[in-house]
């Protein structure tokens, strides 16, 4: 009898070992696999869309899936091949019920970023490579959009990454969807007593000099005289007349660029010329206890 009992014990033991040594084995397999086609996907596929300027957005998200693809399959076999673990996922197949109420709610957010992703690839809002705005503060060039999240590096170099199914919720602006060239508004308050043909004179010679400026008047335009930068009084502030110059360049980042320096040409510009930009004004009355009313500008 315990030479029975043993016999059984030591077959048992070679089956749980043989199957263990498989599920290692699958295992590793299925992470070489997963990394092994990342690899040479992004080798021979990603390089040669750097090569021939080619969109790598699709071809991107279709490594993550694949990817994600290998790992599921790589799992279900391993498990497939332990008895234990086999009956383990066959009882909770048998009473799901109430487990996929449970597993639905809990990944209800993960399948609404994957579905958001799937949307952001067929319905194309933006691609990697382009400049976006999400929201009022995130802005950014796109570098990847995975399964989950797509990741867009902002003006610090930094990484952000935003599950896509915000993304889906948000409004986005995209700077290079069509048409890379923009037009951004330059403002200045100048006081009410100054010239202002002069003032926007200054204003306009500045974008002008600029060498991130651009023309973007037709042949009609410049045949009927339209001028090159468009400025305007928008607006009678309580301390100051509001001058706008609607100022074009290439890209959005050069476009920046060239209102961050209008800031220092201009207020250069006008100091030479003896154009104050004025400051709030404001009047407060003291009341003393028992005494006149004292009123300070």
């Amino acid at each position: 009898d315990n030479m029975v009992d043993s016999s059984i014990l030591d077959q048992a033991f070679n089956i749980n070992y043989k199957a263990i040594i498989t599920f290692i084995v699958i295992l590793i397999i299925t992470f070489l696999a997963a990394r092994w086609f990342s690899r040479y996907f992004k080798k021979f596929v990603l390089d040669s869309t750097k090569v021939l300027e080619n969109d790598p957005t699709n071809y991107q998200f279709l490594r993550h899936f694949v990817i994600a693809i290998i790992y599921i399959t790589g799992f279900m076999l391993a498990i497939n091949v332990v008895p234990e673990l086999r009956t383990i996922s066959n009882s909770l197949l048998a009473g799901a019920g109430i487990l996929a109420v449970a597993v639905g709610f809990a990944s209800q957010q993960a399948f609404s970023n994957v579905i958001s992703g799937v949307f952001l690839i067929i319905f194309k809002p933006f691609r990697i490579k382009q400049t976006i705005q999400i929201g009022t503060d995130i802005i950014g060039t796109v570098e990847d959009i995975t399964l989950r999240h797509t990741i867009v590096k902002n003006m610090e170099n930094k990484r952000i990454i935003i599950p896509n199914a915000f993304i889906s919720e948000a409004v986005v602006v995209n700077f290079t969807s069509v048409d890379e060239k923009m037009c951004r508004f330059f403002e200045v308050g100048v006081a009410y007593d100054t010239d202002l043909d002069k003032a926007m004179e200054i204003i306009i010679e500045e974008v002008i000099n600029h060498p991130f400026y651009i023309d973007c008047r037709n042949l009609n335009e410049i045949e009927e005289g339209v001028p090159k930068v468009k400025c305007k009084v928008i607006s009678l502030a309580d301390s100051s007349i509001v001058i706008r110059a609607w100022v074009w360049s290439e890209t959005h980042l050069k476009a920046l660029t060239m209102y961050f320096d209008l800031n220092k040409s201009v207020v250069e510009h006008f100091r030479k010329e003896n154009i104050s930009i004025p400051f709030p004004h404001r009047e407060l009355i003291v009341k003393n206890p028992g005494g006149p009313l004292d009123t300070i500008k």
